[in-house]
């Protein structure tokens, strides 16, 4: 991912002589989110439409409560433009348009990418950042799928491989109903990135993590067709590159 300023400018549609093309512009976002958080949010909201190549937003005052999205194609940035304009992403309701200009990831594939004086960082010396980085690709390795039986709401799980050599834990039968038992998410999932994801289907209630056990949570819906839609929907949905979501119904 970028980090330095891109090379996209506020937006526009067609009306405003601005072509469709594959990133998008969003303004009017909540400042106060911290900007990691902010870009894995984005990310997860609208990774729905296409895959993602890049997500930017930045500190600097001239750039806050704006981001940009790059996707791989024109119909996934029109399809997210058409669906999630005005959606309440932290309480705001999102503006968006086509961005003005390509992105750097785009210019570099198409060949007509012109690099711009670059501003070195000092908030960080490189071999401190290769470090972290390191201590990062260390820490995610062997990283599967974690269940906790016990959790309230948690079913009986068994182990069953999948694809990968990966196992992933499969629940004995539990009874259809209006609790979802949601797994294998990031460990850094907030519960306002779940409840983006999900408030979007009928009867959305709300979403319970438990602090002291990462990588899955409760969502809760008005009734038990409600809540096998939005599990059909999301099952499978891939909120980072590693994690797949695996949802089944809670036990009761």
């Amino acid at each position: 991912m970028s980090g330095e300023a891109p090379a996209v400018g506020g937006g526009g549609g067609e009306a405003n002589g601005i072509p469709p093309n594959v990133t998008i512009y969003i303004n009017n976002l909540n400042e106060k989110i911290k900007l990691d958080e902010l870009k894995k949010s984005l990310n997860a909201v609208f990774s729905q439409f296409g895959k993602i190549l890049d997500v930017l937003a930045f500190k600097t005052l001239k750039h806050k409560g704006q981001a940009w999205v790059v996707f791989e194609d024109v119909a996934s940035a029109t399809e997210a433009i058409k669906r999630m304009q005005d959606f309440p992403f932290y309480d705001k309701p999102m503006k968006i348009q086509y961005a003005k200009t390509k992105s750097d990831i785009v210019s570099k594939a198409d060949g007509t990418f012109v690099p711009r004086e670059r501003r070195k960082r000092v908030d960080e010396k490189p071999e401190k950042k290769q470090k972290r980085e390191q201590h990062h690709d260390a820490s995610q390795i062997g990283m599967g799928v974690h269940a906790y039986p016990g959790v309230y709401g948690a079913p009986q799980l068994t182990q069953l491989p999948v694809a990968g050599g990966q196992r992933v834990m499969m629940p004995e039968i539990i009874v259809p109903n209006n609790i979802l038992f949601v797994q294998n998410l990031p460990h850094e999932t907030t519960p306002m990135m779940l409840q983006m994801l999900f408030c979007q289907y009928p009867g959305f209630k709300e979403v319970r993590m438990v602090e002291a056990k990462p990588g899955i949570a409760f969502v809760e819906y008005g009734d038990e067709a409600q809540a096998t839609a939005a599990m059909t929907h999301l099952q499978g949905f891939k909120i980072s590159k590693e994690n797949q979501m695996v949802i089944t119904y809670a036990k009761k």
